[in-house]
């Protein structure tokens, strides 16, 4: 659909300069800017001022946050691993969306990146337990990194091309399931509005 805007938030888990799931991620969004029509709003909690769950502020950071991810086609959660479980950075960022919170009904793709061999696999699973519960629509195929420091480089490149294709397939599954399955909902309302120019906002 040539007249179609659809915007994508992208979270990031982790606040350690130079970090590896920030180098995963950056892959994913160059793929999704390949996509005509498709706008990307990157939020990094280290330049952020979020609160803990009980506290609040004066910080526009949530509200901020929570406006766009309300006002998202699709949402990208991408994680390190610490402990056999998902960052405390992610869990902050879920815990300033609201509740309920605004990721509810919402497809969320996730990114799990981890230094040792068998990759991000418990973190997702405990990621993905979260996103459920809290209503959120987890698109099949989460992507693991595995051996993180050995397949990026310095400059953020990735030196394993299998590893880089499986990591751009997490937009190319977004934008599938998006245009098969929001796309043609939104277009019907439109028609049924009466509009002559349907598009993918949501």
């Amino acid at each position: 659909m040539a007249d179609r805007k659809i915007n994508i938030v992208a979270i990031l888990g982790s606040v350690r300069p130079n970090n590896y799931t920030a180098m995963a991620l950056n892959l994913v969004l160059d793929e999704l800017s390949k996509h005509n029509g498709v706008s990307v709003e990157l939020f990094d909690p280290a330049e952020l001022h979020l609160y803990s769950p009980g506290l609040g502020g004066d910080s526009p950071d949530p509200v901020r946050m929570r406006e766009a991810v309300e006002n998202s086609t699709g949402i990208i959660l991408a994680t390190p691993e610490y402990h056999g479980s998902f960052s405390s950075v992610m869990k902050l960022a879920i815990e300033n969306l609201g509740f309920p919170s605004v990721m509810s009904g919402k497809p969320v793709a996730l990114l799990g990146v981890a230094a040792g061999a068998i990759g991000a696999i418990k973190s997702l699973e405990s990621l993905r337990g979260v996103c459920s519960h809290i209503g959120s629509i987890v698109l099949p195929g989460p992507v693991s990194v595995a051996n993180c420091r050995e397949v990026f480089n310095e400059d953020g490149s990735c030196n394993d091309d299998r590893t880089e294709a499986r990591i751009r397939s997490l937009a190319t599954n977004m934008m599938h399931y998006i245009e098969d399955n929001i796309c043609p909902k939104v277009s019907l309302e439109a028609m049924v509005r009466g509009e002559d120019l349907p598009s993918c906002d949501r």
